[in-house]
């Protein structure tokens, strides 16, 4: 557009002059411009560009730069958030700039500036004050680790409050030897969380039985019956640890709580119990004692020990033969090697070895790994009085011991310490009902098996415990629940043969125990049983002598069973004052055992029962 002093005619310089101070030139009306045409003439264009091309390139250094350093997340996160509450910022100084940077800041701009910049502060302080509890939006994305979606809008799925499933966290090391390392965190965490009286926590071989597997929260929540999930992702350096956690609701398939934790190695005891106290929080329960310290009792603070610990945990469930028992129970001895005061671990090698006695040994051999499991049981509770872990070891070594009463001190203590820990519940109930608390046992089996609906196992303790009260069509049906399961275990078919037999289904007893033939120890007297019901009394001849030739005298209870049932009372008692004699661990079903019930009127077994000093009820 041009000029109002080009618009005049040419003239002379006297007459121009003089035409102008009696014609003053009146500048022709401008159009107003666009909005678009404003924006070009301010280069908000060009500055945006810029500014996203910086954030760009910000955002990348800082990424490089946490890898590198293990910088924590909240870095990159807060960057984010300063890039985007700063674009606002730089689009104001494009508008006032753009076209004239030699401009100086006026009242105005200054008091814009002064908004946006409180504004975006005020952001970034209520985002990190409030990032426990809306942080789930910038958790990364491989925290995901199923897909998440709620469980199904059926009536039937109401689960109890405050009930959690901990799915094992994702291994993001990059190396599948680490994969121990999250699967044992982990369960760490859960075992922390079931020390919650108030959380119902699903035990770990049913939460853990759905990894490597693509189904959804949802589904997932539905077979637990849990009302929520944590699920997470550990990835493991050589001197830190960084873990990601999430909670999920699983009936609403909305997050409840998210966040991330770099720590050193050293402090994993301490992060498994900010996680776990966190959780808690985001379930809105009051803890009603001091958990969190209970948390961290037995723990270690040592790397390696808390490695070679955490490799026998996760291989300890793997276990099938007594070389794999070997292996767990060295990597215990290895943990507490490396920290003598680590009493979990000396807690966990108790167990491990009581465990290689009842499956796996044959003869003395019994009572002597009974006997290597009481020192190592007695160190964990001294080195720590509030681990369950411990006083659970010592009650398993004190009932195999024969020792009821100490056995029951022990149990109750650990049932004060975890109430919701379903291995504590399932030993417990067990133990109540052979000492003949049949209520309270049969009501600790119920719930070890509703916390751990897809083991066999707490299915098979719950029809055991239900065969030794006599509830015989009650211990059939936990039976088939767990039988529906798929059981591995050749022992898991035999259970179900003695309460064939209670139920006079002698045939069916047959085929179970012919199916399992000679691999179950504690079940060796099932083929004999069957036989001489079936009118096979060579057969059944035979079956016993083989089982004398394996056991010798350390077979005295189940022999005693087979007199009872054959109607051979003087052999029975014989047999069972035997078994007295030599401790046999398997007299604690003595008090409630259905197999000697032809034998309670006999003066000569009172005497035993006397001798072994069951508790009164």
């Amino acid at each position: 557009m041009s000029s109002p002093e080009e618009s005049v005619p040419h003239q002379p310089p006297h007459k121009a002059q003089a035409t102008a101070a009696a014609h003053p030139a009146i500048p022709y009306p401008q159009p107003p411009d666009s909005f678009w045409a404003r924006i070009r003439r301010h280069k908000v264009v060009e500055w945006t560009l810029a500014y996203v091309a910086f954030g760009y390139a910000l955002l990348h250094t800082v990424e490089m730069l946490g890898e590198a350093f293990e910088w924590s997340l909240l870095v990159p996160r807060l960057t984010v958030f300063g890039l985007v509450l700063g674009a606002p910022i730089a689009v104001t100084l494009a508008w006032y700039h753009g076209h004239r940077a030699q401009q100086r800041v006026s009242g105005p701009e200054l008091s814009i500036l002064i908004v946006l910049l409180l504004v975006a502060g005020s952001v970034m302080w209520w985002l990190s004050r409030n990032s426990h509890e809306h942080g789930v939006a910038s958790a990364p994305a491989a925290v995901a680790t199923t897909a998440v979606s709620p469980a199904p809008a059926t009536g039937s799925f109401n689960p109890p409050p405050h009930s959690i499933a901990v799915l094992p966290f994702v291994n993001m090391s990059g190396d599948k030897e680490q994969e121990y390392f999250s699967d044992g965190l982990s369960e760490e965490l859960l075992n922390d969380l079931a020390r919650i009286n108030e959380l119902q926590v699903a035990a770990r071989t049913s939460a853990f039985s759905f990894k490597g597997k693509d189904t959804d929260i949802g589904t997932i929540a539905g077979k637990l019956n849990v009302g929520t999930v944590l699920e997470g992702s550990v990835r493991r350096s050589a001197h830190r640890v960084r873990v990601t956690a999430q909670l999920i609701n699983a009936v609403t398939g909305f997050h409840l709580w998210s966040e991330t934790y770099d720590r050193d190695l050293g402090d994993v005891l301490t992060l498994q119990t900010e996680i776990a106290s966190a959780v808690a929080s985001a379930l809105k329960v009051t803890l009603l004692r001091d958990v969190a310290t209970e948390m961290k009792a037995g723990g270690t603070r040592n790397p390696a020990a808390y490695d070679a610990y955490l490799r026998s945990a996760s291989a300890y469930w793997q276990v099938s033969s007594a070389s794999d028992n070997e292996s767990v129970r060295a990597g215990y001895q290895e943990a507490v090697r490396l920290d003598p005061n680590f009493a979990l671990a000396y807690a966990e090698w108790s167990i491990a070895l009581g465990a290689y006695g009842r499956l796996f040994a044959h003869g003395p051999a019994v009572g002597d790994f009974n006997r290597q499991a009481l020192a190592p049981a007695l160190k964990a509770v001294a080195l720590a009085p509030e681990l369950a872990e411990g006083h659970l070891a010592l009650a398993l070594v004190r009932t195999e011991s024969l020792d009821f009463a100490s056995a029951n001190d022990e149990y109750q203590r650990a049932m004060t310490l975890a109430p919701g820990n379903a291995r504590v519940l399932r030993d417990y109930g067990a133990f109540a009902v052979l000492m003949g608390r049949t209520e309270a046992g049969i009501a600790a089996a119920r719930r070890a098996a509703s916390l751990d609906l897809l083991n066999v196992n707490s299915h098979g303790y719950l029809s055991e415990a239900l065969r030794s009260a006599r509830r015989y069509d009650e211990a059939l049906a936990a039976y088939k629940d767990g039988l529906s399961l798929g059981a591995k275990d050749p022992e898991w078919p035999a259970l179900g043969a003695l309460i064939y037999y209670a139920l006079g289904d002698f045939e069916k007893m047959r085929a179970v125990c012919e199916g399992v033939g000679e691999a179950v120890k504690n079940l060796q007297n099932c083929i004999a049983l069957a036989y001489h019901k079936l009118g096979r009394q060579a057969d059944a001849e035979t079956a016993l002598a083989r089982f004398k030739a394996l056991e010798g005298n350390a077979g005295a209870y189940g022999y005693a069973t087979i007199y009872a049932q054959w109607g051979n009372t003087p052999k029975a008692l014989e047999w069972l004052e035997t078994a007295l004699q030599l401790r046999d661990p398997q007299l604690i079903n003595l008090k409630t055992e259905p197999l000697l019930d032809p034998l309670r009127h006999e003066p000569r077994f009172h005497a035993i029962e006397r001798e072994l000093k069951f508790p009164s009820n």
